[in-house]
Formats: C-alpha cells, structure tokens, sequence
C-alpha cells in the first residue's frame, strides 16, 4: 500500500560528514577516561573488583568474589576483564580491564551507524522523488542518516558516564546494538545478520540480561515473520536457534539472577518522567517526531525495528523501579529512531537546538576552566576555596598534556560553532552536530584538566590512604561485615588486605575491624575505637577503625 512519505529531502541535503571530523568526533568521546584513574566508586569499582579476584587468583573462574561473596547475575563480561588483565601484565590492572569495555563502546557506535544505514536505505525510509528529480540519492540519504544518528547517539546524555565504566551493562548495551543491526541487515547482509542475532542474545543473557534478550528474541521473530522480504523471514529460524542459546548461555553463566521484578518502593512516575527526559536528551524528543511524522509507517522496518530496541529496555526499565542502567541499553534503538525525525525537522526547531547547544555547552566549557585556572593560578578564588571545602586534601597538580588536549578540543568547538552559525547549512544530520560537539567537549574538558580532582573525590583511593596511616604494616585481616561492595573491593585490592565480610564482627577472627559510623552505634564486646576515617568529601559518613581486644 503505497503511503505518503514525509521525507522530502534534495540532493543537497544528503551531505556526508567528513570521515575525519566523524573519527575526531568518536576519538574525544571515546578516550577520555580510559586512561589515568582509578576504578570510581559503586559499580565500576565493584565490576573491576570481581574481574580482579579472578586474575589475581583470589576466587575461581566459574565463581568471582570480593571478600568472599560471590558476584551475582552474568560472568561473561567478569571473565573478559580478567582475561585482559591476564594477557596485558605490563599495564595497570585497572586500564586493562577497562580496554575491551572501550572497545565495546566503539564497536556500539559502528553498529549504531551501520544500522541506521541499512534502515535508510529501504524503499519505505526514502525520500519522496521530484518530478523533475533533483531528490537524494539512496545511498547517500543512508549515510547522511548514518551520520546523525551516530551524532544523536554520542549526545545522549545518559551514555556519557555509564558509557565510560567497566560494568556488565556495556556488555549488554553491545548485545542490544547487535541485535537491531541483525535485524537491520536482514534484507542486505544475510550472513553478517545471522552471526549478529547469534552473538546477541547469548552475550546478553550471558551478561545478566536473559529476561531482556528472551523478550527481544520474542519481538523479532514477531517482525520477522511478518516481514515483506524473503531475505528477513528466512533468519526466523536463526533467531529461535539464538533464543535458546541465550537461554543455555544464561543456565550456564548463571545470568538468570538479573532480577526484572517490580520492587515493593515503587517510584514516583514523574521522578521517572523527569530521569527519562534528561538521560535520553536529545534523542527522545526526536524519536517522538519521528513516531508522529511516520505514523503511517509503523509496519516498516526503519520504524519497528528500533522501536522494538526502545520499549523492551524503558518497560524492562520500569520492572526494574525506573533503573538508569536498563534504560542505557534503550539508547542506541533511540539514536536511529530520531535520526529519521532529520527529514521532517522544521527549520526553526534545529535552529533552537543550535542556539541552545551554542550557549550551554558554551557555558559549561567556561565553567570548567574558570575552575582550571583557580586551582592552577588560585584566580578566581572562589573556585579554589569551593573545591578545598568540597574535597579536603586535594592538592591541584599540572599536567601539559592534559592543558594540550583541552586547548586542542576548546579550538575544535569554537571552530565548530563557527562552521554551524556562519552560513545555512543543508546537510540532514547539521541540527545533532553542536549536541554531540558539546558533549564531546566538556566529556574531554572534564577529563583533561579535572581529572586529577574527580578521580580523588570519587574513587576510595583517599580512603584507602587514610586508613592506611591508622593500621599495622602486618596484621592477618580486616573485617567489614555489612559494607558496600565497591568499599570491600577497594580495601582487598587498592589495600591490598585480606578482607573478611561474611560473618559477624561477635564471629570473626581478625585483629582489625571497619564499621560504618552511625549515631546509634555501640561498640562490640571485644573490641576498642583507635581512629576514624572518612572520605575527604563526605561530611556525614564516617568509618570507625576497631581493634580486637
């Protein structure tokens, strides 16, 4: 049934973003942060702990653990960072774990790129023909596509710290972006689509997701089956063959203990509201228009096959009481949903969204380095004064490098805005360029020149040192029953302590204990207080350091 076709795009308009400016643009979103810190608090040093305990032979392959308490859900991405570790001794353990999440995150943007390519290039994604021609071309309208749903992806706010963790759910984030590019590729790349779809589901469920990849499975072979090309229906069986591998990979690698259950604290809708607006900035209100202008479209490809990657995440999200994390792997389906919304996007909205990138990005760059020059000139000294009360006992150090990279990044920005606002550009993807530029700038700022004062204000690193100072250089362990895992993780290997955290402190046998401080606290029979030690930006929380009597 032939519908009318909202895209109306000339030739023109179906410009390609230069390779180089599209490397540069990964380069800076991707780098940073790899290199130079420390595992950071909750998650990433928790995941970093499981992988470290099995590469430095404190806990089996087949059962990581921190303090003896074995990791829950997937062992896949525990096993990688391990292996990593393993195979690179030269490097700091910390970096080698985190190399192949990097990767996983590259290997997320190519996908999300060739994805939207194939998508494009159906025939009820393309633009409406001119009678006299003059319309884009196929293949480039593709690219053009391509590029902005790359751009829509590296401006998505929630992606910039979660993306950058060595945890399990970039794993899965891999796993969601193969599975829409399988299906993607169906119609064009029959083999490539049946190896994705069979590496997908398995390495999500493997990655403590089985739930998520049962219900993806269950959605496409759905569209699939009811797909208009040969070549798409003839991967169904392919697919039921990967649901049953997930499910296999998710009995063998323990994964089915994801929990996807609705907690008894249900949350307020609109605080769930509010943390989707934000983490999916600006993408979803793309992905909206793109629902609205293409709604006679619905059945096709270009739509269904992204929006089935966007709802199994946000209702899994929503199980889960509003979790961040499952929303994360809604991201890459959202990124190629609004690309098409570039099409339809009327030219006083993408000259809004310019305007607004101009001047918050803009002043959030300032603001980064009205801090930078505080700490290195002590002007201003409101700044400096700021960061001495925030995080006590850091001391601001000099970096060339890093003052080269954020030059080089402020002088791509400025350049960049100045390409955006000189002149009307035609290009599809020109409205997502200044979002993603923005976020790629303070992304590199932040990890340039305050990477010396976030790196001490959210790893255990001060902790650690504190605690130090107040223990024995030789003691058998130290006990920290009830404490979170991050902390245990960073006591056993930034400590380099044996840690006990199974049994009670009335059971335990170590000279030494560490309990959390609280008001209604008393002191075990046994043991006596010989300090106190907190993080240097906590204000509350405190840490009592016992001793067995």
């Amino acid at each position: 049934m032939n519908l009318p076709n909202p895209a109306i795009v000339a030739e023109r308009g179906a410009q390609r973003l230069p390779r180089l400016a599209l490397l540069l643009f990964c380069a800076a979103y991707v780098i940073p942060g790899l290199f130079g810190r420390d595992p950071w608090r909750n998650a990433d040093m928790t995941a970093f702990g499981f992988m470290a305990s099995i590469a430095q032979g404190h806990a089996p392959w087949w059962q990581p653990a921190i303090a003896g308490i074995p990791a829950e859900g997937g062992l896949l991405p525990y096993w990688i960072g391990a292996a990593f570790i393993k195979a690179l001794p030269w490097l700091d353990p910390a970096l080698a774990a985190r190399l192949p999440f990097g990767l996983a995150l590259v290997a997320v943007l190519v996908l999300v790129w060739y994805t939207t390519f194939h998508l494009a290039r159906t025939d009820a994604a393309q633009p409406v023909a001119f009678a006299f021609g003059g319309e884009a071309h196929a293949i480039d309208y593709a690219r053009a596509l391509a590029d902005g749903a790359l751009l829509a992806l590296v401006a998505s706010l929630g992606l910039l710290l979660l993306g950058h963790e060595t945890t399990p759910e970039l794993m899965q984030l891999l796993a969601c972006s193969l599975f829409i590019y399988g299906l993607a590729a169906a119609p064009y790349r029959e083999t490539k689509a049946r190896i994705a779809v069979l590496l997908a589901l398995p390495l999500l469920a493997a990655s403590g997701a089985p739930a998520m990849a049962a219900a993806l499975g269950a959605g496409g072979a759905w569209l699939v089956r009811r797909s208009s090309y040969e070549q798409v229906r003839r991967l169904l069986p392919w697919l039921l063959v990967a649901v049953a591998l997930g499910a296999l990979s998710a009995w063998e690698f323990r994964g089915w203990a994801w929990r996807v259950a609705v907690d008894g604290h249900a949350k307020d809708p609109l605080r769930f509201v509010s943390q989707l607006a934000w983490f999916c900035w600006p993408a979803w209100p793309m992905a909206l228009w793109t629902l609205w202008r293409w709604r006679r479209h619905w059945q096709h490809r270009h739509v269904s096959v992204p929006l089935l990657g966007v709802l199994v995440p946000l209702i899994t999200s929503l199980l889960m009481n509003g979790s961040d994390r499952a929303l994360l792997l809604a991201l890459p389906a959202l990124a190629v949903l609004a690309s098409f919304a570039l099409p339809t996007l009327r030219r006083s909205v993408a000259a809004a969204m310019d305007w607004f990138s101009v001047f918050f990005f803009s002043a959030g760059a300032l603001f980064v380095w009205a801090y930078y020059a505080s700490m290195q000139a002590g002007w201003p000294t409101q700044p400096l004064a700021n960061i001495r009360k925030l995080a006590q006992g850091f001391e601001p150090s000099f970096h060339p490098l890093a003052l080269a990279v954020a030059l080089l990044g402020t002088a791509a920005w400025i350049a960049l805005v100045r390409w955006r606002t000189a002149r009307h550009q035609h290009a599809l993807w020109k409205s997502l360029v200044l979002p993603a530029g923005g976020v790629a700038l303070l992304w590199l700022l932040a990890m340039s020149l305050w990477l010396p004062l976030l790196d001490y204000a959210r790893s255990n690193r001060a902790l650690i040192e504190r605690l130090r100072s107040q223990l024995p250089t030789e003691f058998n362990c130290l006990a920290a029953p009830g404490q979170p895992m991050s902390l245990l993780a960073s006591l056993e290997f930034q400590g380099g302590w044996v840690i006990e955290a199974r049994r009670p402190l009335a059971q335990s046998s170590c000279q030494y204990a560490l309990l959390q401080n609280d008001t209604q606290v008393t002191l075990p029979e046994g043991w006596s207080q010989v300090g106190t030690v907190r993080r240097p930006t906590d204000r509350v929380q405190h840490y009592l350091v016992l001793r067995r009597l």
